[in-house]
């Protein structure tokens, strides 16, 4: 019966009743996916967050972290009582990222393009010419712009332009130490004069900082700070009062007596320190446009000229440190002329005899010429050297010539002569200074020096005496007449002071040799009691009616020597003018 039934029910088609399984195996296969897929991302973020982590880390870095570099300024030089000479200023320079600019359209700003270059200066379409590619990340468009023009240029807002801060250097007293400061280039780096020579003293290294900042840009947090090394201090031995001083006379006494250039150089006896040196014309060192090099040349260290008769009193010292002649010795200059070797030696006129003093007061080429000759030629060259001529003056300055003598293995009698009275050498303004200085201190040499620190605490000056003190002494006093009434440079008188010098009027060397082109020197010191200051002036190529040095060269000596040892307070040496005088004269700054 049950069998016939099931026949039955698989004919009629009818549906069975058949119970399902527990789990559906297209389940667990879905199932066990979403368990792997979970697995293995839970395997992978802990392998990138706990086992290594640093390159996620990194890369958020990258987005969050800056390294942003403190300013640097450069450093200070002052003189010697600390006033500022150069300075370091904020300035801004403008930047262009030509990459931001194609991506923002910022060249379709036309308007603003040509508001950009006109308070730039430049043509639009050079200007624009410098982002058209697009490769660039980095072009300067103008260096060191004022505050006022970094803020038009921020308010035009043209997309890839920005701005960064830098710094450039300004000189407070401008023309009047140009030469000798120097000047640096738009990196602020030394090119020029003590620029150039202490740039590495002078150049600071700048601080770093490490900061986090948001999506938006904004400074979260300081990670890490670095301090730079703060860059030095160049204090120089210059007086700027005498600096300023000597260069308003020098450039007036330029363009007075229409000469070429001239240069003046003051130095403290005692220790050596240069206290004013100038040259004329100068240079505005703030404002470079158009300026030629000759301005910016230091001629008291780089020019080397024939100093005439300013090197007589060396001819009357060798006499005397040798010996072969005395302090009261008279000698016959007569007829007021010589030949030796064919070549003629004379004077202005026949002084006849003359004493040592008066050889130096009538500026003597006969009276010198003898003297030269009365001693060993060694010992003539060798009292040269010894006051420091030919070799460097201690300065170190950059650009400093040695001078210019040529050694012989023999030497005439005639070029023996014409070396007594200042040719057939060429010596520097500064060089003739340290051979005056040695002088006035005694016979002692010293070298030059311009700059008080940074110097080792353990620097000395290296002292040589080179001559006797009485002889030094005796050719001082002798050197005193040249001043007097009857003396060639009687315009470098200082009021209330003795004042001892030596004229020089030498001419140029030329082609086959001699020009019409002169040169104008007066070397002198004072007060003569206690000498304390050298200074020396000269006029290069007087053009004017006047050419001798006692009328060009001395009376802007004794405005220069004469205002200096009023601002370091020098008393009056000078019995024959009293005090109330000497107050009177100081008073009207004569």
């Amino acid at each position: 019966m049950t069998i016939a039934i099931r026949s039955a029910n698989k004919r009629t088609g009818a549906k069975q009743n058949v119970t399902p399984s527990l789990v559906h195996w297209r389940f667990v296969v879905v199932l066990m996916a979403i368990i792997l897929v979970f697995t293995g991302l839970a395997v992978r973020a802990a392998y990138i967050q706990v086992i290594s982590p640093d390159n996620l880390i990194q890369q958020g870095d990258n987005r969050t972290l800056r390294t942003r570099n403190m300013p640097s300024y450069r450093g200070l030089i002052t003189d010697r009582n600390g006033v500022e000479l150069a300075v370091s200023v904020p300035v801004r320079a403008i930047y262009a990222d030509p990459k931001i600019i194609h991506q923002q359209d910022g060249l379709s700003k036309h308007r603003r393009w040509e508001a950009l270059a006109e308070v730039l200066g430049q043509d639009v379409e050079s200007l624009r010419s410098k982002v058209t590619n697009p490769a660039r990340r980095f072009v300067y468009l103008q260096r060191q712009v004022s505050p006022a023009m970094a803020e038009y240029v921020e308010e035009l807002k043209i997309p890839g332009i920005y701005l960064r801060q830098e710094s450039r250097r300004y000189y407070p007293n401008g023309e009047v130490t140009a030469q000798l400061i120097g000047i640096t280039d738009v990196d602020d780096n030394g090119i020029e004069g003590l620029e150039r020579l202490y740039n590495d003293w002078l150049t600071g290294t700048p601080g770093s900082r490490v900061i986090r900042r948001d999506a938006k840009g904004r400074q979260v947090e300081i990670l890490q700070s670095e301090a730079g090394e703060a860059a030095g201090t160049v204090q120089l031995t210059i007086d700027q009062r005498i600096q300023a001083l000597a260069y308003r006379e020098i450039k007036e006494a330029m363009l007075y007596y229409k000469a070429t250039s001239a240069s003046a150089l003051v130095v403290d006896v005692e220790s050596g320190d240069i206290l004013a040196m100038v040259n004329a014309p100068s240079f505005n060192p703030n404002d470079r446009d158009n300026v030629s090099a000759h301005r910016m040349r230091n001629r008291v260290i780089t020019d080397a000229f024939e100093p005439g008769s300013s090197l007589k009193p060396l001819a009357v010292l060798a006499a005397l440190e040798f010996g072969q002649t005395q302090v009261d010795d008279i000698i016959d200059t007569s007829p007021g002329w010589m030949r030796l070797g064919g070549s003629l030696v004379k004077d202005f006129r026949n002084y006849g005899k003359l004493s040592l003093e008066e050889i130096i007061q009538h500026s003597s080429n006969m009276g010198t010429s003898k003297l030269a000759l009365s001693v060993p030629k060694n010992f003539l060259l060798d009292t040269y050297y010894n006051l420091g001529l030919m070799t460097d003056t201690g300065t170190n300055m950059p650009g400093e010539a040695n001078g210019i003598f040529h050694e012989r293995s023999r030497w005439s009698e005639f070029e023996l002569a014409t070396l007594s009275f200042g040719y057939g050498i060429s010596v520097t303004t500064a060089q003739l200074g340290r051979m005056y200085a040695t002088l006035a201190n005694g016979g002692i040499k010293r070298p030059l020096n311009i700059v008080h620190k940074p110097q080792s605490t353990s620097w000395k000056p290296h002292e040589e005496r080179v001559i006797s003190e009485h002889n030094a002494k005796a050719i001082i006093d002798m050197m005193e007449s040249v001043t007097q009434e009857d003396g060639s440079g009687k315009k470098a008188k200082v009021q209330g002071y003795r004042v001892a010098g030596k004229t020089g009027t030498s001419r140029k060397a030329v082609a086959g040799g001699y020009g019409e082109e002169y040169v104008n020197i007066f070397a002198g010191l004072a007060p003569l009691t206690n000498p304390r200051l050298v200074t020396i002036v000269l006029i290069n190529e007087p053009g004017g009616d006047l050419y001798h040095a006692g009328d060009t060269a001395a009376p802007v000596f004794s405005k220069i020597m004469g205002g200096a040892l009023q601002l370091m307070n020098v008393p009056p040496d000078d019995r024959q003018v009293t005090s109330t005088q000497w107050l009177k004269g100081a008073g009207n700054g004569s």
